[in-house]
């Protein structure tokens, strides 16, 4: 279990972001901030990637006509971004102005797994990618990329974007997954991965040996690592009802002695929690309905995205507002 006394404290902030007039996120599925405290939101509106300053002030937007579905984000320390798009099995790497550097994965032709939607899970790993879902750059600047919903295996790649090494395959031991839906990599290149409906995270060498197991998490959805290591883990939860489908196997409800509620951690990374943010009512300013998207900036300031058109939740908590992306200052 998590362990540690919760020591760091956060306050939301409403109406931080300052969108064009008549824009919307619509859902926010990944956010990540630049080396200037920029803050870019990858959204399934009709502008992919808004760019906000510290402050909340609109600097720019780009993306348009580009993904087919926004899904992971990460940015590196020199300001490159790496974008996956899960509808159409690639990860883009781009500058911080919206310039296309490389392209991994192939629209038309999704790794064999024997999953389709609406049909069958994964039934075998394969290669990269099948509705790919968040990367990580590590120490040594190689790129790893976890490929969930249609694949169960996580890539490592070389700087150029060669494929080095893949490790996992469907199931619930240590090395495999049910949906490794989010990924980061510490200084020492041990590799975070969110095996999110297996509802815990492992930990991996970077050839992929595994190190440990974490089991208190729920559903993790997001992972990212700041400069002082700590980690900070969205966990989906079961605010929402969870679907029975025949192409994903979805736990369903929360194992004995998990708390149900969507929620944000903040823990070092041998597991002691720092601070939990969430309640039991999801759609308050504060707590979370869906969260998919974490990042925090150089003042410890923590941004959250959520997915909340895709899990029904506009609709589930209507006429109460869903909220796509809440800012909360750390206290000083």
């Amino acid at each position: 279990m998590s362990k540690g006394p919760h020591k760091i404290e956060y306050e939301v902030l409403e109406g931080w972001e300052k969108l064009p007039e008549g824009w919307s996120f619509v859902e926010v599925a990944g956010v990540a901030v630049d080396s200037q405290d920029r803050v870019y939101v990858f959204n399934r509106g009709a502008h992919p990637m808004i760019v906000f300053d510290k402050e909340g002030k609109f600097l720019n937007a780009w993306g348009e006509g580009v993904f087919t579905n926004a899904h992971g984000l990460y940015i590196d320390r020199n300001d490159h971004l790496y974008c996956a798009d899960n509808f159409d099995h690639t990860v883009r790497k781009f500058t911080a102005d919206g310039k296309l550097l490389m392209t991994l994965g192939d629209t038309e032709h999704p790794s064999q797994t024997g999953f389709k939607l609406g049909h069958s899970p994964v039934c075998c790993s394969a290669g990269p990618f099948n509705m790919v879902t968040n990367a990580a750059v590590g120490p040594d600047g190689d790129l790893f990329v976890a490929d969930g919903y249609g694949n169960a295996r996580v890539h490592r790649f070389s700087a150029d974007g060669k494929l080095k090494a893949s490790w996992g395959e469907p199931g619930r031991q240590p090395g495999q997954f049910n949906l490794p839906h989010a990924i980061a990599v510490d200084r020492r290149g041990r590799v975070f991965v969110a095996d999110r409906e297996n509802s815990r995270i492992q930990i991996f060498s970077s050839a992929g040996d595994v190190l440990d197991i974490w089991t208190w998490v729920n559903r993790p959805d997001d992972l990212f690592i700041d400069e002082q290591e700590n980690l900070y883990i969205a966990e989906l939860g079961w605010s929402m009802p969870v679907p029975n489908t025949p192409h994903y196997k979805m736990m369903r409800m929360p194992p004995v002695g998990h708390d149900p509620i969507a929620r944000v951690t903040v823990c070092d990374l041998d597991g002691h929690v720092q601070a939990r943010i969430g309640g039991p009512n999801p759609v308050l300013p504060g707590n979370f309905i869906v969260p998919h998207g974490i990042w925090a900036d150089s003042r410890g300031d923590l941004y959250v995205g959520e997915v909340v058109k895709t899990a029904g939740a506009i609709e589930h908590f209507a006429p109460f507002t869903a909220h796509s992306f809440q800012k909360f200052i750390r206290a000083r």
